[in-house]
């Protein structure tokens, strides 16, 4: 008996999007402007400062594990080529990081 009113409830709740898609369709056809615009610019600011931030947190939480995993890996590989140090001799992480901070 329940899984008929769970298939009653969805048939519902269909038709009611369904209905409400329409309407919207009919209100845009007419020229109404849909949504509440007064503060969308503000929203939108604030909303975009928020994500910046998380962004920014994000990266400066990963960016020292990020750095390091690109040193080894770029000494790894130039040590796979066979291409030496200024001295001659085999790249490590803090010899990349080097040359890396002196390209700017």
């Amino acid at each position: 008996m329940l899984h008929i009113y769970a298939a009653l409830a969805e048939k519902e709740r269909a038709m009611v999007a369904d209905r409400t898609r329409k309407a919207l369709r009919e209100l845009k056809a007419k020229g109404a402007k849909l949504g509440n615009r007064t503060n969308l610019a503000d929203a939108s600011r604030a909303g975009a400062a928020v994500n910046r931030g998380e962004a920014n947190a994000f990266a400066a939480n990963v960016l020292p594990i990020i750095r390091e995993l690109r040193r080894r890996g770029i000494a790894a590989a130039l040590n796979a080529r066979s291409v030496r140090t200024a001295r001659g001799g085999r790249w490590s992480a803090v010899q990349v990081g080097r040359v890396l901070e002196r390209a700017g």
